[in-house]
């Protein structure tokens, strides 16, 4: 059985930091096979792991729409053929996980067809994992437009601040307007200065309360990674004395290990 966690938050608040280190985490004790997807439009969770995408779902999307309106999807494939191999050829495999980017939104045009057959292979191409690991946009629109499974958790990330988490919250109201089928969520506080889970000032403490949302997480906030940022390198690399690795890593077994038993 595929588990499948999505992570979430509006941008900058690290939630691809915190995507790629669950996948790292993953790997690294051997729990099973990983599907990570880039579903943020903006695709960077590749260079915190530290591979290069060639090809993205929008791109072969893109291209099929061009193919089929100039006539020219070539004799003997159909549109459904050449998306699902479209699917395959933007496939990233590595050792322990693989990846894929969704790339560019939708531009002109009617993509109705093309996204239900896209929708389609990913799925039935993620059920060959133990894990999928899903970096999203704070829209959730990969999420909302899953069919075939379940989202077994969503972790919602927000930096160390009042408006932060009130858009956490946000998020959180947006998936359950949606009716996503989400089995549970969490909220994690990221880039806190000197604080910890158990010493939250009252008004921090009351804001993630009015998320309704668990609050899994409080993550120091650690030079290492803006360090890595900055020198563009792959969180992959990141020491195992990190203080974000260090937090998160408890966090994940947590997280693992009821969502896998759930």
């Amino acid at each position: 059985m595929t588990t499948t966690i999505a992570v979430a938050g509006k941008g900058g608040t690290g939630k691809t930091t915190v995507a790629a280190l669950l996948i790292r985490y993953i790997v690294q004790n051997r729990l099973g096979s990983v599907l990570a997807i880039d579903a943020d439009p903006s695709s960077n969770l590749n260079l915190a792991l530290g591979v290069e995408v060639e090809q993205t779902i929008g791109a072969v999307r893109e291209d099929a729409l061009t193919k089929v309106q100039a006539g020219n999807m070539g004799s003997g494939i159909t549109k459904t053929d050449f998306l699902e191999y479209g699917v395959r050829d933007a496939l990233v495999e590595e050792k322990g996980f693989d990846l894929l980017a969704m790339g560019r939104p939708e531009g002109q045009g009617c993509y109705c067809a093309a996204n239900s057959i896209l929708r389609h292979s990913m799925d039935r191409l993620s059920l060959g994992y133990d894990f999928v690991v899903m970096d999203n946009e704070a829209g959730l629109e990969h999420i909302s437009r899953r069919t075939t499974r379940d989202v077994d958790a969503l972790l919602i990330v927000s930096d160390f601040s009042q408006r932060g988490i009130v858009a956490a919250g946000r998020v959180a109201g947006l998936t359950r307007e949606l009716k996503t089928q989400v089995k549970r969520m969490g909220l994690v506080l990221n880039r806190a200065r000197g604080w910890t889970l158990d010493t939250l000032p009252a008004e921090v403490a009351a804001a993630a309360r009015n998320t309704g949302v668990p609050l899994l997480a409080v993550v120091p906030d650690d030079p290492l990674l803006g360090e890595y940022d900055l020198l563009g390198k792959p969180l992959w690399d990141l020491p195992d004395d990190s203080v974000a690795w260090q937090t998160l890593s408890r966090t994940f077994a947590t997280l693992l290990a009821t969502s896998t038993h759930a």
